[in-house]
């Protein structure tokens, strides 16, 4: 008899199968004397459509809202039939006596393996594969260390519960807010509430008004600057400015005396290890990657090169048995820049620090760290070596000692007023030696500081009154939109402490897994755009917040919801009761819209028609450019109008923007230039990189074509909303 390995995507049961000695290769699947490995393609089975329960619901029709039904049914996804019946072949094997579940250890991928095995209608007892990185070591140790699949039952029980309530309340709430206003208007217990926050932040923006404030500062003959402090207060800055006036009259022509010097030794600890979302974030404030490019260029280094651990995790702590690994993680390393530290690193004990080391801060996966995979860095991309830099440098940076530094705070007297002055002095770099960033390079502004004493006297050049204005809150980005959504109990109307722990503790909106898909989303849905790097809401997504349930706005709703998924998962609370509550809530969603009255109001119309309905077109920004959409829902008929290019201004430097069609189509800069796309292909030819640079145009015209929205509908575009989590 043999057992069967379900692995999530082919490459991962590529690297199973050779481990394991499966090298018979079928369709679908390999083959070895005790092992049979078959894959998914990510999710093979879905939940059924609206269709399949009444054929009343092909027809959208507010009149038929809510939809209901009391048991979900489990259909295969489109273009995934080939797959799922050479997995199905498989499973029911007779030679086949157990299933071991080796999809990605999380909630979806037990949600991707056990929904294919229920379809299939298979009943065999099952093991569970838990890794955390893909090298050979991990899999043959995985499979040395296998767990009871009954241990996960709970996790998948939450991932049904999950994908249950968003197809009851995101295909019902969309359902009646786009037949009742005959507009595509998508909602979710998750993308609205993420649109809600950047809206309150423009508003917040919008109404801010800024306040000068003042302050005085002192030029001294040691170069040295004081500033000027409240001796009430301790503040250095004021609103009134009369009293800078009379400070600086004062103070003219007078020396100051030194009352206080502090010199205080002081250590910072290096920030913690990546999860996902502080990867995200760091990618993009260095090198402006998206929260989605970040992933999937993550997924390329942990599944393909297998040099980084799991990517979808929301820990920042190892686990105390991945310890003794430490050493030949530094070992594969220690290349370039890091071999000093390497080295340095390598001729110490390791010891288990609980500021990086911790069994209770870990759930399904430890921190993003290296494995002890040696690194083929001749075959990474820039990109890739990017992100592979930024793990290393944190990892590193995380067993390095504290950087240390002595403070120095002087304060003296110039007439009655108080004055102070502040420097450091590095004495050991510690982590910082491994980031390298500015604020690593040594700090000597303390050495100007360390000569004087108490009672001396500096002369003073001269006094002058300083200003400044109070700053708006900034708009979101890419990096800060995801910090929003990791704790969106800081940005809601009403913060409700409670709440907004509740929030944190069951990781906000969204999962790190799915945060960067939800912001791809809502760009595609035109419900956001960027202007410059600036996220703003659409007219299309203020008229949503505008005309959806206040509740489904809200991240309160989606932090209650969370917690009981979390319950669900931990066997606290049952799934049946759970989307019972969602069932209740879905029919109040649905009541209310029916019942709200309101208008949806095209505000970017075009003046082109719809080569299909004739209707005015609608000339929306989407994430990569500009397109027309016809307005009518029905039609569906959508093109691109611009597009962001990868080819650079010879003027500026900076990328230009692609319009128009066949050989019309032209390249413009921001800065004025343009140039047709002929011109450009000749101008490259003539540069001598001709024939390299054609193709590059040619493959990123046929990547962009690939990359446009498929008129395939509203439903198809809707059925996303099921796995926005």
């Amino acid at each position: 008899m043999k057992s069967l390995v379900l692995a999530e995507k082919p490459s991962v049961g590529r690297d199973i199968a050779r481990v394991l000695g499966s090298t018979k290769k079928g369709k679908g699947y390999f083959e070895g004397d005790q092992y049979i490995v078959t894959w998914a393609l990510g999710h093979l089975v879905t939940l059924a459509d609206p269709e399949t329960y009444d054929q009343k619901y092909k027809t959208w029709n507010l009149n038929d809202l809510p939809m209901l039904p009391n048991d979900m049914k489990l259909t295969v996804i489109r273009n995934s039939g080939s797959q799922f019946n050479a997995v199905k072949s498989q499973l029911k094997r007779k030679d086949v006596s157990e299933i071991i579940i080796a999809t990605d250890a999380g909630r979806e991928g037990e949600l991707v393996a056990r929904w294919i095995i229920e379809k299939a209608n298979v009943n065999k007892p099952m093991k569970r594969l838990w890794i955390s990185s893909i090298t050979d070591k991990a899999i043959k140790e995985g499979f040395k260390n296998l767990k009871p699949a009954k241990n996960y039952e709970n996790l998948f029980q939450a991932a049904v519960a999950r994908s249950e309530a968003d197809w009851y309340i995101g295909l019902n709430a969309s359902r009646a807010l786009t037949t009742k206003y005959n507009a595509q208007l998508n909602c979710g217990r998750v993308q609205t509430p993420v649109v809600q926050i950047i809206a309150q932040r423009e508003e917040e923006i919008n109404q801010f008004k800024p306040k000068t404030f003042y302050g005085a500062e002192a030029t001294t003959d040691h170069s040295l600057k004081l500033i000027w402090q409240d001796a009430q207060s301790n503040d250095t800055k004021t609103f009134d400015q009369q009293k800078i006036q009379q400070v600086v009259k004062h103070t003219e022509g007078k020396n100051a005396v030194v009352t206080d010097v502090v010199k205080k030794p002081k250590k910072t600890f290096s920030p913690a290890l990546y999860d996902l979302t502080e990867l995200q974030r760091d990618a993009y404030q260095a090198f402006g990657y998206s929260a989605k490019e970040t992933l999937n260029i993550m997924q390329t280094l942990y599944e393909q090169y297998k040099v980084l651990t799991y990517p979808r995790t929301d820990s920042r702590y190892l686990t105390t048995d991945i310890v003794p690994t430490l050493k030949d993680r530094i070992k594969v390393s220690a290349h370039g820049e890091y071999k000093a530290i390497a080295k340095t690193l390598l001729n110490q004990p390791i010891k288990a620090q609980v500021s990086f080391v911790n069994d209770q801060k870990v759930s399904d996966h430890h921190a993003i760290i290296p494995t002890e995979q040696v690194v083929p860095l001749q075959k990474l991309s820039a990109k890739e070596r990017h992100i592979y830099n930024l793990v290393v440098k944190r990892f590193f940076a995380v067993l390095l000692p504290t950087h240390e530094y002595e403070q120095f705070t002087l304060t003296a007297t110039i007439g009655e007023e108080r004055f102070t002055a502040k420097g450091k002095t590095v004495t050991k770099m510690g982590w910082k030696e491994a980031t390298m960033s500015a604020d690593a390079i040594e700090d000597s502004s303390g050495e100007s500081l360390s000569s004087i004493k108490v009672g001396d006297t500096l002369n003073v050049s001269y006094v002058n009154e300083t200003t400044g204005q109070t700053k708006a809150p900034a708009y979101f980005n890419e990096a800060t939109l995801l910090t929003a959504m990791e704790n969106p109990g800081q940005y809601m109307d009403h913060k409700d402490k409670a709440l907004t722990q509740t929030l944190k503790a069951t990781g906000g909106l969204g999962t790190v897994a799915t945060r960067a898909d939800i912001i791809d989303k809502l760009f595609k849905s035109f419900l956001i755009e960027k202007k410059g790097n600036n996220i703003h809401v659409t007219s299309k997504g203020k008229q949503l917040l505008e005309l959806v349930p206040a509740d489904l706005r809200s991240p309160e709703l989606t932090g209650e919801w969370e917690q009981k998924l979390e319950a669900i998962a931990k066997g606290n609370l049952k799934k049946e009761q759970f989307v019972e509550d969602i069932k209740k809530f879905t029919k109040e969603l649905v009541t209310e819209i029916k019942q709200t009255d309101g208008k949806f109001r095209h505000e970017n119309l075009s003046t082109k028609t719809c080569p299909d309905c004739g209707k005015p077109m609608l000339e929306v920004n989407g994430k990569k450019g500009k397109m027309l959409v016809c307005q009518d829902r029905e039609c569906g008929y959508r093109k691109n109008v611009s597009r962001q290019s990868n080819a650079r201004c010879p003027q500026c430097k900076k990328k230009m923007s692609l319009s128009g069609e066949g050989d019309g189509q032209i390249f413009t800069c921001s800065c004025g230039y343009r140039e047709k796309l002929s011109a450009f292909k000749k101008r490259r030819d003539q540069s001598g990189s001709g024939k390299a640079d054609k193709r590059t145009v040619q493959k990123y015209l046929k990547k962009q074509k690939q990359e446009e929205p498929e008129d395939n509908g509203l439903f198809d575009a809707l059925k996303g909303l099921k796995f926005e989590d």
